[in-house]
């Protein structure tokens, strides 16, 4: 499966490092094809509506998350490097709201991703009141938490936000620790994520915070589903990342979640949030594996056949379907879906039933 594209002029030339936020921005490959910034298409259709803009400065971003591709210590120039293993072509800013503007209709969702940077905040605001005066669609923003407090979260919702995303990605506190080394003037802590998570749940509202959360940087399957539980508990919503090694990253020759393993988080993931799958449903051995599900084998194949624990989370559209969908956020365009932007076909459904063995874990 792959993308077919040729590159089509963004800009008149010049030092890319000198076009920053909130000028410039970059914009995901999938969105740049879907507003005519590149040509190119999917080998499987689908109709694809969520745009994501990334903030650009000439220092990049401030963190050094182990398994970001923008980490301040990964070698190369910041303008040449990828984010969740894709390319975000840079585009001026006016050119792109006008773009969007124009081709609303068709859009289902937007977001706005912050970097830890000094000027994050002020230009996503600029950058909000921009699309808000011209496009109607949606908008998402996933926070960057370090510059952020409860009046600026405040400020985000009077200005036209509709969802926030914060990046928690690991889902331990050790895990955190281990993997996400402080920025210059601090404030990358645990209890700071958590703090912008529960204050924007109070301002936004339920189910209008997601936490974004990466499996496969050493956590256990218990960990995943007590932080499963402990985000519904809230009405907040666990959006799934498969880690995906950036090369020279960190983390880059770590080895991924196998397959088999990563269904089953999806699936887990979708009946607690879902269909109220209850803590002493779940058995786990001392290790922290997922040794069993108790709960009926016909309600369970029944929920993996439907296909929608497979999808990609994401914010929702206008009217509740899928509008970010975010297509190679988890895998390349060679490998085997690891979420689909669509819903799975039959042919899909019957490799995810054989990807989940599930004869391992239901009785």
């Amino acid at each position: 499966m792959a993308i077919a594209r040729e590159q089509l002029p963004l800009a008149n030339g010049g030092d890319d490092r000198a076009k920053t936020s909130p000028e410039w921005v970059r914009i995901s490959m999938a969105s740049a094809i879907a507003l005519g910034f590149r040509s190119g298409r999917f080998s499987r259709t689908f109709e694809f509506g969520g745009i994501n803009l990334l903030l650009n400065y000439e220092q990049g971003c401030l963190s050094d998350c182990a398994y970001c591709g923008l980490a301040r210590t990964r070698p190369g120039d910041y303008d040449e490097k990828s984010f969740i293993r894709v390319d975000w072509p840079l585009v001026e800013t006016n050119t792109f709201v006008d773009r969007m503007a124009e081709r609303q209709d068709k859009l289902t969702r937007l977001c706005i991703s912050m970097v830890t940077h000094g000027h994050a905040y002020p230009d996503t605001v600029a950058l909000t009141e921009r699309i808000r005066a011209k496009v109607a669609t949606p908008l998402s923003i996933l926070v960057a938490p370090p510059t952020l407090n409860r009046d600026r979260i405040e400020h985000f919702k009077r200005i036209g936000v509709d969802m926030i995303g914060v990046g928690l990605d690991a889902a331990t506190e050790a895990l955190f620790i281990r993997h996400r080394t402080d920025v210059p003037a601090g404030g990358l802590r645990w209890e700071k994520y958590w703090e912008v998570i529960d204050d924007s749940r109070d301002v936004f509202g339920p189910w209008k915070v997601n936490a974004h959360v990466l499996v496969g940087l050493g956590e256990t399957d218990r960990d995943l589903c007590d932080l499963f539980f402990r985000l519904c508990e809230r009405q907040i919503f666990p959006y799934l990342f498969s880690f995906n090694p950036e090369p020279d990253s960190r983390l880059g020759i770590a080895p991924r979640a196998p397959l088999w393993r990563w269904r089953r988080i999806q699936l887990l993931k979708y009946l607690i949030e879902q269909h109220g799958l209850r803590p002493e449903q779940l058995d786990f051995d001392d290790s922290g594996a997922l040794l069993r599900v108790d709960a009926p084998r016909g309600w369970v194949l029944e929920h993996v056949r439907a296909g929608e624990a497979f999808m990609t989370n994401g914010c929702p559209g206008p009217n509740g379907e899928p509008g970010c969908t975010r297509p190679y956020g988890s895998y390349r365009p060679s490998e085997p879906f690891r979420d689909f932007p669509f819903l799975p076909l039959l042919d899909d459904a019957r490799g995810i039933e054989r990807d989940l063995r599930l004869d391992e874990i239901l009785a």
